[in-house]
C-alpha cells in the first residue's frame, strides 16, 4: 500500500474546506434539529467498485469539529473496493459528524476517483515496462494530495511543481533560440542533482537536444511511427516520455514503441468523483 501522507500536509486543505462549508453560522440544519450531546454511528460505502484514496481526509475532516470522534478505516488507501463495500465506520457527535460529512466524502470521492481512474491507465499497460505518470494539471490546492491519488492508484508522480525539475518546452526553446541552446543553457545552470528533461514535437530536434545530454526527453504529440523512431534513434541514452493524445484506447499502442514514460495530465483534470456515502448504523 502507498505511504500515507502526513496529518500536517492534509490538515490545512480539510480546515479550508470545512470553513468554505460551514460559512459565518455553522450547519443550522443540525443546530436546529439535532441535539447538541446526541451521537452518531456511521460507515462510509463505496457506492460504485474503484481505487480508495483520502480516508485520512474524511477522518480529519471529522475529527477537526469533533476531537472525540473515533474513526476505524476497514480497508487502506490504494487498495480496490466493491460495489457496497465497507470502507470505514465512525462514532462522533452527531452535529459535528453531519457538518463535516460533505467535506468529508468530497475530498474522499475526488481523490478516489483520480486513484481509480490512474490504475485503469496502470492496468492498460500491463507488463510493458513503462510507466504511467501524472502532470501538473492539478486543482489548486490540492496538489499534493491528487498526486498522492496517483500514487494510490499504481502511478508514478512527475515534478510537483517549477522548483523541483527543469522541464524545457516550446515556449522556453522560442525564448533561447532553439532546443540545443536551451539544453546547453540549463546545463550550465544547474547542479548534478537537478534533472533536466526537454521537450521536442518532431524528430529532427532530437539530435540537437541529444548532443547537450538532457536526462529525460518528452516527445510530444508523436505518432507511434515516430515514437518507435525516437526510442531507435536514443538506444537507452536518455529516458523518453511520451506526451499528448493519450487515452485509455490509445496507451497500449504508445506503451508498445518502448517509451519509458507515459504522461497522462486526465489523471487529475479528467477524473471523475467515485460515489462513496455515508450510511448512519
Amino acid at each position: 500500500m502507498t505511504e500515507p501522507l502526513p496529518d500536517l500536509l492534509i490538515a490545512s486543505v480539510v480546515r479550508a474546506a470545512l470553513a468554505e462549508d460551514l460559512g459565518r453560522a455553522g450547519d443550522i440544519t443540525s443546530q436546529a434539529c439535532v441535539p447538541a450531546d446526541a451521537r452518531l454511528r456511521a460507515v462510509f460505502v463505496a457506492r460504485k467498485a474503484g481505487v480508495i484514496s483520502g480516508l485520512a481526509c474524511a477522518r480529519l475532516a471529522i475529527s477537526e469539529l469533533d476531537p472525540t470522534a473515533d474513526f476505524k478505516a476497514v480497508v487502506e488507501d490504494g487498495a480496490r473496493a466493491g460495489a457496497g463495500e465497507k470502507l470505514a465506520w465512525v462514532d462522533a457527535n452527531a452535529r459535528a459528524l453531519l457538518a463535516a460529512e460533505r467535506t468529508a466524502l468530497n475530498l474522499l470521492g475526488r481523490l478516489s476517483g483520480v486513484a481509480s481512474l490512474t490504475r485503469a491507465y496502470v492496468d492498460a499497460v500491463e507488463n510493458s515496462g513503462a510507466m504511467i505518470v501524472d502532470t501538473r494539471k492539478t486543482t489548486p490546492g490540492l496538489r499534493a494530495l491528487e498526486k498522492y491519488a496517483v500514487r494510490c492508484g499504481g502511478g508514478v508522480n512527475h515534478r510537483f511543481g517549477l522548483d523541483d525539475a527543469i522541464l524545457i518546452k516550446d515556449n522556453h526553446i522560442a525564448a533561447c533560440g532553439s532546443v540545443g541552446e536551451a539544453v546547453r543553457q540549463a546545463r550550465a545552470a544547474v547542479g548534478h542533482l537537478t534533472k533536466i528533461e526537454v521537450e521536442i514535437d518532431h524528430l529532427d530536434q532530437l539530435d540537437e537536444a541529444l548532443k547537450y545530454g538532457p536526462d529525460v526527453v518528452m516527445l510530444d504529440n508523436f505518432g507511434l511511427a515516430d515514437l518507435a523512431e525516437a526510442v531507435r534513434r536514443v538506444a537507452g541514452r536518455a529516458v523518453l516520455e511520451a506526451s499528448g493524445g493519450v487515452s485509455l484506447e490509445t496507451i497500449r499502442a504508445i506503451a508498445g514503441t518502448g517509451v519509458d514514460v507515459i504522461s497522462v495530465g486526465a489523471l487529475t483534470h479528467s477524473a471523475g468523483t467515485l460515489d462513496i456515502g455515508l450510511d448512519a448504523t
